[in-house]
């Protein structure tokens, strides 16, 4: 560790600042999203610019300091922080500046899909983001990037024009199409192995302000019926329908009938992001479809449907997730399904599927470094609970399900959704790919400098 005066020049030298274990704002700063991670940097670089960024690398090379990435906070595996090393705070730079003419936005490293539909809906613009307002924009891009309006437009790595790169030697470059296009195509899925990215460009679309939004609650009794009927909802959809199906805790809220409040429910939440009047007939079935506890088919502001989730994922719970891929929903594995949900581990817990498809299947499996383009549905067990005391049933919960459905899906797995027992899925994670990835890595990072993240080791010269 260096000694206090190196310390304290390396403070000097930041426009941010940094923060040491003692200090008044220490404990705040090295908390993330997830409740469950309680780590503690011997050091936390806080980041005004890429300048900023490119000293905190250089100091933590040449004092061999383990490093770990802070963009948002909100990957479930607590990747953003480290214990005894430097963590590398980017959440002060999270400027968006939107070209209207172009549809590009330039969107810093630090910031929250928050920032970026805040600066791009007022003109009518957005692209594939997400779908919790406080996920940071580096983690989701660099992962790959589900949203509303990837069966639309594509994964976000796809609506990626172009990365500003802060890499293992300290250096800041660019990467695109045409500049260190290796580089570019190892971002676009290959998780933040391969250097930091201060400020990503993408590619925006016309979209809302409004956007037709279907929402049904049911209760988990009929969950089987429910996802039976969702299959069929997207099994021919226009690329401008999104819909989702999850198993939840029924909110404690008044919309909501007093004797299914806090009880598992199954619920159907669907997007169409084109033209409301067609919106209407495509959503038709959903809002005529059984019985709802809840339910209704009606426009609503996109932004206000990107944090829609907020309030059901809080900050500083407990949380532990596992994923798949499926190609196609079968009876089997709706009945699996369904025989494990009747009761879920948490108020905070929500456990179904994500459609893919559509524009997200056109890509071929190698373009980017996200190589599950053959994959229909996303299985996500996003298990969530407030007591320490309950994490040994709640991971527990979440394994046996994982486990259950391991039959019916593809061998992949979302890197994003990985948790902190998930290190030796690289394979899966990034399948086909994985071996040009090891050459990118090696050409970037022959010394895995970054490595607090979904690793990916360096290739071996022979």
């Amino acid at each position: 560790m260096p000694d206090a005066s190196t310390i304290e020049k390396f403070r000097e030298s930041l426009t941010g600042g940094l923060i040491l274990p003692g200090d008044a704002d220490y404990d705040e700063a090295r908390r993330v999203w997830n409740g469950m991670i309680d780590r503690r940097p011997a050091m936390i670089a806080r980041c005004a610019d890429a300048a900023d960024v490119a000293t905190a690398v250089d100091f933590a090379r040449d004092h061999d300091l383990t490093v770990s990435i802070r963009c948002g906070g909100h990957g479930v595996a607590g990747k953003a922080v480290c214990d005894d090393g430097l963590m590398i705070d980017l959440s002060q730079m999270d400027a968006v500046s939107v070209d209207v003419d172009a549809r590009t936005a330039r969107i810093e490293g630090g910031a929250r899909l928050g920032n970026l539909d805040a600066a791009t809906q007022p003109h009518g613009l957005a692209t594939t983001a997400g779908m919790v307002s406080e996920t940071g924009v580096g983690g989701l891009t660099l992962g790959g990037g589900f949203g509303y309006l990837g069966r639309r437009f594509g994964l976000t790595i796809d609506n990626l024009l172009a990365a500003e790169v802060v890499t293992a030697a300290g250096r800041q470059i660019r990467a695109n199409a045409t500049e260190n296009p290796d580089l570019f195509w190892a971002l676009r899925g290959g998780g933040g192995n391969f250097g930091i990215v201060t400020a990503f460009e993408f590619q925006l679309h016309a979209v809302g302000p409004d956007v037709l939004v279907g929402q049904s609650f049911f209760p988990i009794s009929e969950a089987g019926d429910v996802l039976r009927f969702y299959r069929e909802l997207m099994g021919d959809a226009p690329d401008e329908l999104a819909a989702s199906a999850f198993a939840v805790t029924i909110p404690p809220a008044e919309a909501f009938p007093e004797e299914y409040r806090g009880e598992p429910g199954i619920a159907i939440l669907a997007c169409y992001s084109g033209d409301l009047e067609e919106g209407n007939a495509v959503l038709a079935p959903l809002g005529s479809f059984g019985s709802p506890i809840l339910g209704f088919v009606q426009p609503m502001p996109y932004v206000e449907l990107q944090s829609s989730f907020d309030q059901g994922v809080p900050d500083g719970q407990r949380y532990y997730w596992k994923s798949q891929f499926q190609r196609e929903l079968s009876d089997e594995a709706i009945d699996t399904f369904v025989a494990h949900v009747t009761t879920l581990p948490g108020p905070f817990s929500l456990v179904g599927f994500e459609p893919l498809g559509g524009a997200i299947n056109r890509v071929d499996a190698d373009a980017t470094a996200f190589p599950h383009r053959d994959a229909q549905f996303a299985l996500g067990i996003w298990s969530g609970w407030g007591d320490p005391a309950d994490d040994d049933a709640g991971i527990a919960w979440t394994r046996q399900l994982h486990a259950a459905m391991a039959p019916f899906a593809s061998g992949g797995v979302y890197s994003n959704y990985q948790d902190q027992d998930d290190d030796g899925r690289t394979s899966d994670a990034f399948a086909c790919n994985l071996e040009r990835l090891k050459e990118v890595k090696a050409k970037y990072d022959p010394e895995n400098f970054f490595r607090i993240n979904q690793n990916i080791p360096p290739a071996v010269s022979e």
